[in-house]
């Protein structure tokens, strides 16, 4: 209700949050998954970052948060605008490399996205 999703606390290495609680999904497995979502793409302001929520076959639901193109420009150019020495982002290879036309433009906009 009001996409707000909580996680029970699984203490990992003194992060309140983490792959014990949760896991990471490919990026293909994302914009596949998104369209066919319970909420279709939402985003928060706050963390001026994208996510969807759905149910799985077991009636399970979740809420994925992920990067985009647009999230990732908008945190490259705050590190532009601060002077700041670069950005990365978590795992370029659970990008889509699997050739197909729509894929590749989404891993090129997602690189691009970094230069801002």
């Amino acid at each position: 209700q009001d996409h707000v999703c909580s996680l029970p606390r699984v203490p990992f290495r003194g992060a309140p949050c983490s792959d014990a609680a949760g896991s990471q999904v490919p990026y293909a497995t994302i914009m596949n998954q998104v369209n066919s979502s319970l909420s279709g793409l939402l985003w928060d302001e706050v963390q001026k970052a994208p996510f969807y929520e759905y149910k799985d076959s077991v009636g399970q639901f979740h809420q994925v948060w992920f990067d985009d193109p647009h999230s990732i420009s908008l945190k490259a150019a705050y590190v532009k605008s601060r002077g700041l020495r670069g950005i990365g982002m978590w795992n370029g290879n659970s990008l889509d490399y699997s050739g197909e036309a729509v894929a590749e433009q989404q891993t090129q906009e997602m690189w691009q996205a970094l230069t801002p």
